[in-house]
């Protein structure tokens, strides 16, 4: 079967929905298919350096870009012979495009299948925009396509999509993401990153993995620092690492610097695919303090959880879908900063539970969570809704 993936990020990209597109597209050529991504040309090709080499990569050239959104006309011409269109949302001018040209790719006998990560919350003029759009476009990008991929159901009847989902129920399902347990897997510590980052071996390392762009605001890196500096006294030592890049990392460590931290917090930059099982490895609790349900998963929790890892997360629609409370991890009211500092104080303090934690997560992961797992979930919607090219070897 011929799978075109539309996603609008892709590695060295930091951000979940670009990870999962290239895996959900590693898992499918596994099982036979012919897999092309395609996605916007951000950088200029002289500087970029492709990563996922084993994958076919199309990268556009936008007409026009703005943060992660790109108006990319050139991708309805790329998209004839395809069974499948594989559209990762949100996908602001990716989205509109196949909507706008969605004749000529259901003539030619496509099917449509959204992959909805999010609803888009903004903030300030931002927000009045992706109102309009949620009202104007949303439910018309939703009525073309064949198929809507949710991460979590959690997160599906408590999204924009909730009334349309209720009227068409089979129209709606669940694929979560996921991780591949192979690599991210409970490993020692590494020493050389221990020597590179001064972690001395009797530091507890508080672990945050995530997009510091733009277009993360809703992370809650500011309130996770702000809990880390109540821990300032403990009375044992620890380190804050924040593994991620973008143009909000030096207003962050400026924030660090203020609450008198800078000599416990580590901003680690850009780290690639293959390191990052490294770096959860270092820590004793991996957070996720999110602010608001732009966060709807949390792919950094089932990686740290695959490490064995007990996590803390904001208590939201989807990623409370991901924590089990008292099994796998602690849930946190969204912005209680002292709520939070007390759980991570409780799971630095208390090794035990921390332990059973991150094994009782590691158990999850493996039986929900894993790639492997997710791609024969795609495999199968897309061969039931083109039964005609079903590959009979894909299992």
């Amino acid at each position: 079967m011929k799978i075109a993936i539309i996603t609008p990020t892709l590695p060295p990209y930091a951000g979940g929905i670009g990870n999962v597109a290239a895996s959900n597209a590693l898992e499918l050529a596994k099982l036979g298919h012919d897999v092309t991504i395609f996605t916007p040309q951000y950088n200029k090709a002289k500087d970029f350096k492709e990563e996922l080499t084993e994958l076919k990569i199309k990268r556009i050239k936008p007409l026009l870009k703005y943060g992660n959104a790109a108006f990319v006309p050139a991708l309805h011409w790329m998209l004839k012979d395809f069974n499948i269109i594989h559209l990762h949302y949100p996908f602001f001018g990716g989205a509109e495009t196949i909507w706008f040209y969605k004749r000529k790719f259901k003539k030619r006998g496509a099917k449509i299948v959204l992959h909805y990560h999010m609803d888009v919350v903004g903030e300030g003029l931002f927000k009045l925009i992706f109102k309009i759009h949620k009202i104007l476009l949303l439910p018309r990008i939703v009525k073309m396509v064949d198929k809507v991929i949710f991460t979590s159901m959690d997160y599906g009847k408590n999204s924009d999509l909730a009334k349309l989902a209720a009227k068409e129920p089979n129209k709606f399902i669940e694929v979560p993401n996921g991780v591949d347990t192979s690599n991210f897997q409970p490993q020692d510590k590494s020493q050389t990153l221990m020597s590179k980052h001064e972690i001395k071996p009797e530091d507890k390392v508080v672990l945050f993995v995530g997009g510091l762009d733009k277009a993360h605001y809703f992370k809650g890196i500011e309130g996770l620092i702000e809990a880390m500096s109540r821990l300032r006294d403990t009375t044992y030592s620890w380190k804050l690492v924040i593994v991620g890049s973008g143009e909000l990392k030096e207003e962050y460590f400026n924030l660090a610097s203020q609450f008198k931290m800078e000599f416990k917090t580590v901003f680690t930059g850009y780290v690639s695919n293959e390191d990052l099982p490294k770096y959860y490895n270092l820590a004793n609790v991996v957070v996720l303090p999110s602010i608001d349900k732009s966060e709807a998963f949390g792919l950094a929790l089932v990686e740290g959880m695959a490490c064995g890892k007990p996590v803390i997360a904001s208590d939201l629609v989807g990623v409370r879908s991901v924590v089990t409370q008292d099994v796998n991890g602690l849930l946190v009211k969204p912005k209680d900063v002292e709520g939070l500092a007390d759980k991570i104080n409780y799971l630095l303090t208390d090794t035990d539970e921390a332990l059973q934690f991150g094994k009782a997560g590691r158990r999850k992961v493996k039986a929900k969570y894993d790639w492997k797992i997710i791609g024969e979930q795609l495999d199968e919607i897309y061969n039931g809704l083109n039964p005609k090219t079903k590959i009979t070897n894909s299992k």
